[in-house]
């Protein structure tokens, strides 16, 4: 079991981590696209829908993979292998 406990946080740290970091920047930088298409073109009604619809997908992106981040935490917990360590700075 303690190997198996060892493999998954590594699998956790390794590779989880870096991929929720790089879909929550893609992510945050669709939102921010989308605010920077609906201030800068607001006499354009098809851009600011471009933009409205950037803003709501980059929400969306950000909601989903925060949860997904909580539900691996929260299963890591249930099963006693500890909480997802950040990445280190």
């Amino acid at each position: 079991m303690e190997v198996l406990n060892a493999f998954l946080v590594k699998v956790v740290t390794e590779i989880v981590n870096p991929v929720i970091l790089l879909l929550s920047a893609a992510a945050f930088v669709v939102f921010v696209w989308g605010v920077f298409q609906f201030v800068v073109h607001g006499g354009d009604e098809a851009k600011r829908k471009e933009g409205r619809s950037a803003i709501f997908w980059g929400i969306i992106g950000l909601v989903i993979i925060f949860g997904a981040y909580g539900i691996i935490n929260v299963a890591l917990g249930t099963f006693s292998l500890g909480p997802i360590k950040p990445l280190p700075r």
